[in-house]
């Protein structure tokens, strides 16, 4: 019996021994060192071409990002389920797209979804794999050569191989930002290549090649497969290192290969630009994959990867000497009369590189905020009806199509709730972003699939219609008028009600008291009073000129970037405002333009556009008015309004906590209320003194509701995708 259990001990240890080194560590024996690695997938000049029917013929990828967040998760949760995917994949290929971008190894329900999704389907779904760079390996104190960079850069390349060809465990948190699960089903087939990294940090570039480029040969790589030429950086032979041993391992191993790219985008393009744009977008690092070179033996070959987006960083929008960059005849590069720097600077990346060009992320955001301004088109990051946000999505395409590029990715697939932008980060707590949809950050609506707040259906839609609402949500009263209330995940809404509504004439105002450490009990340029001091008030002063305006002292803007709008220091003694001052301003929104270049003026101020501006009309996605930025409408004798949370200063309506007084903290802290105060008042000739009822918030802390919809942007891009294929 001993014997027995000893047996059994050493079988039972040595099965996990294999287990692990097979499995987990990634060892293997070449059993067919001989065979030469095939491949379906190559590159011919600048055309990525497909094996079929027994021949190569051009491909052209029209693609889109996949990300791995969802309502109520992180990304890094990896939490959404495979029939979710396979959902997805129905809709995305319905789109008339043919290819899926993935950034990072994802959790293993993914894999299993491709598989089952793809296995009996004779027009399959492609796909191009990442390798993530974590963040903190990138934004460290590290060079790209340093150990901890480079090494383990090429380890998670070496798992993504064996994960796509159905040979990997991962424990979780084993590999960074990565998911993890046992990853036994081959999806190689379906695989056309490979992204790897990430957008580069230019200053990481810089400091690694600042680093070594005195050693003599560290910038100099020469592998089986990848090498460098003389003028490779030491960041370029990076890349080539890793790009060859990827190749490598999958030819020894698996003995096939796929395309390969190394992430870039504008950043850290390979261009000269005038001396005034290098210094103010603070350009400092070059990664020119030209100098990256690929033997014989790499029977796929490389493409060039890059993120380009119409508005980041539009360096073009600011040249005057269009010769400098090569361009005598800017005639094909007017789009309805006005200059178009997307499509030239696009065909600038066709006409330098000598392979397939792809850009593998461009898009623009549906948020109600906006980060940054397209100058000539109004392609913007954000502040884009989902109308509008399909066809810049469909003239995007057009001008990549027109630069003679290979194909392309759409960012992205579905809204992200958790994600932040850099223009709204500081207003909202950083640790809770998941758990509400924050209208204001841009950086959350770039899908083209929608989380809608509620599990069917939101419990509000501002449309003209008043069914939803009922004797539980009524506030206030002032004369005929009624004043209701209800909230989401998303917006607050309210309902004025009154006989005979005008909303073209009819001026009506709705103050809001929000924090009860400030605010005025006088409206000094309305000259009106309220008997509790308010922080807001809603203006309805007709369909184009209705706002949202602040009690100066609980402006956000102000209170963290007053010297770059206002040109003053708020925290000093005399900028100042009192708790109780009665002016009260616009709620403006910082932009990020390169005011200096524009007027060449260093001392200019920074762009701001006003967020608080309402905007007038339909906002139910089933009504075929829908303005997916509408945020109020009036039917017979009322009007309907929405408000996103963070533009009333709250940071985590999850909690319901709102922002403290800036000035007893020098910046944004964050109290909990437990309910609004909001009143009525009218320009009408009534009275000018406004009472205030109070509203109870109850917080929904991690229990999110949400549904999802397709937004009208998706079907925008499958109508014209649809009509080119017929063609």
């Amino acid at each position: 019996m001993k014997k027995f259990i000893i047996i059994v001990s050493i079988v039972v240890l040595l099965a996990l021994g294999l287990d692990t080194a097979y499995f987990r560590l990634g060892w293997y024996i070449e059993l067919n060192p001989g065979n030469v690695p095939t491949t379906f997938v190559r590159t011919e000049g600048d055309k990525i071409m497909m094996l079929k029917d027994g021949d190569y013929e051009p491909f052209e990828i029209k693609g889109v990002n996949l990300g791995s967040g969802k309502p109520g998760e992180w990304s890094t949760d990896f939490a959404i389920d495979k029939e979710t995917y396979k959902r997805w994949f129905k809709y995305i290929q319905e789109m008339g797209a043919n290819t899926i971008r993935i950034y990072t190894v994802q959790q293993d329900v993914f894999y299993d979804a491709f598989y089952e999704y793809n296995k009996d389907n004779d027009n399959p779904l492609w796909i191009i794999h990442g390798v993530w760079v974590n963040d903190y390996t990138q934004n460290s104190h590290r060079s790209a050569l340093d150990q901890g960079f480079k090494e383990r850069f090429l380890s998670d390349c070496r798992s993504m191989l064996d994960v796509i060809h159905g040979n990997k465990k991962i424990g979780l948190g084993r590999m960074a930002s990565a998911g993890s699960g046992f990853y036994l089903h081959d999806i190689s087939k379906w695989v056309i290549g490979y992204i790897l990294g990430v957008e580069w940090e230019d200053v990481t570039v810089a400091y690694t090649n600042e680093q070594f480029g005195d050693i003599e040969g560290a910038d100099r790589y020469k592998g089986k497969y990848f090498y460098t030429s003389p003028e490779a950086t030491p960041f370029e032979a990076m890349l080539a290192e890793v790009g060859d041993k990827v190749v490598e391992y999958e030819s020894n191993r698996y003995k096939t290969q796929k395309l390969v790219a190394f992430s870039n985008w504008p950043t850290t393009d390979p261009f000269d630009y005038p001396e005034d744009i290098e210094r103010f977008f603070m350009k400092c690092g070059k990664v020119d994959v030209e100098h990256i070179k690929t033997t014989e033996d790499f029977l796929s070959g490389q493409f060039v990867s890059y993120h380009v987006y119409p508005y980041y960083p539009d360096y073009l929008a600011y040249i005057s000497d269009w010769s400098e960059l090569g361009f005598d005849d800017l005639s094909p590069y007017y789009t309805d009369g006005v200059l178009n720097t997307y499509r030239a600077y696009l065909s600038m990346l066709t006409r330098y590189h000598t392979m397939p060009v792809v850009i593998s992320e461009f898009g623009v955001s549906t948020g109600r905020g906006m980060a940054q301004r397209e100058m000539n088109l109004g392609r913007n990051q954000g502040n884009m009806s989902e109308k509008d946000q399909g066809k810049a999505i469909v003239d995007c395409y057009k001008d990549i199509k027109a630069a003679g590029c290979s194909g392309c990715c759409v960012f992205s697939w579905q809204d992200e709730w958790f994600k932040r932008t850099w223009n709204t980060m500081y207003a909202v707590n950083l640790k809770r972003t998941p758990y509400w949809s924050d209208y204001q950050t841009n950086e959350q609506y770039f899908g083209l699939l929608s989380f809608d707040p509620g599990k069917e259906e939101s419990v509000c839609y501002v449309d003209g219609d008043n069914s939803e609402w009922n004797d539980s949500d009524l506030v206030s009263k002032r004369g005929d008028m009624t004043l209701s209330m209800k909230y989401d995940e998303k917006f607050v809404y309210f309902m004025v009600k009154k006989d005979g509504l005008n909303i073209d004439s009819d001026k009506i105002y709705i103050p809001l008291d929000i924090t009860p450490k400030s605010g005025s009990s006088y409206y000094e340029e309305k000259k009106m009073l309220f008997d509790r001091a308010i922080d807001f008030i809603i203006q309805l002063e007709g369909k184009s000129n209705s706002r949202v305006r602040v009690q100066e002292r609980y402006e956000v803007l102000r209170s963290n970037y007053s010297e770059n709008v206002y040109e003053f220091n708020t925290y000093l003694k005399d900028n100042i405002p009192s708790k109780d001052s009665p002016r009260f301003t616009n709620i403006d929104m910082i932009l990020q333009t390169a005011t200096p270049l524009l007027y060449n003026n260093l001392q200019a101020p920074a762009e701001v556009f006003e967020t608080g501006k309402l905007t007038y009309g339909n906002a139910n996605p089933s009504s075929p008015d829908f303005n997916s930025l509408a945020d109020f409408m009036a039917g017979d004798g009322f009007v309907e309004i929405k408000l996103p949370w963070q533009l009333l200063n709250f940071s985590d309506p999850s909690l319901m906590t709102i922002h403290d007084d800036y000035y007893e903290h020098y910046g944004i802290e964050y109290i909990e209320v437990d309910k609004i105060w909001a009143g009525l008042s009218a320009d009408d000739g009534g009275p000018r003194r406004a009472e205030l009822s109070p509203v109870k918030l109850e917080r929904w802390d991690n229990n999110v509701t949400y549904h999802e919809r397709l937004k009208s942007s998706y079907y925008v891009l499958q109508k014209y995708w649809g009509d080119q294929d017929e063609d």
